[in-house]
């Protein structure tokens, strides 16, 4: 029994720790969030300008496609020929805030 416990145990262990890197990714991507004052054009939960809501877009988009929203907006707007006014702009930041900032918005997966 001792030895069933230990080897779930150890198995569970590597996921335990993606969670944690998981969490800390995204708690570093909410402080991108506020850094960059992306709640001047977005919201989450209420929070911001309810004319750009992300809630649910987690579950919209690929990490690929938050992404390029955030560096390449304007092929982005052409792309999926989005009509909002005035329209996204794109973005220059270090690639370990974008990793995170697009981690937080992956997160957002239920509106």
């Amino acid at each position: 029994m001792k030895r069933i416990c230990l080897v779930v145990m150890m198995a569970l262990a590597p996921a335990a720790a993606l969670a944690r890197q998981d969490a800390a990714l995204s708690a570093k991507g909410e402080s991108v969030y506020a850094a960059q004052k992306c709640q001047i054009c977005h919201s989450i939960a209420g929070k911001g300008n309810q004319k750009g809501p992300l809630d649910g877009v987690g579950a919209k988009l690929s990490a690929d496609e938050i992404r390029m929203w955030i560096v390449n907006a304007p092929e982005m707007t052409a792309k999926t020929k989005a009509a909002r006014k005035p329209a996204m702009k794109a973005y220059a930041i270090p690639k370990d805030e974008l990793a995170a900032l697009v981690a937080y918005l992956q997160g957002f997966t239920k509106k």
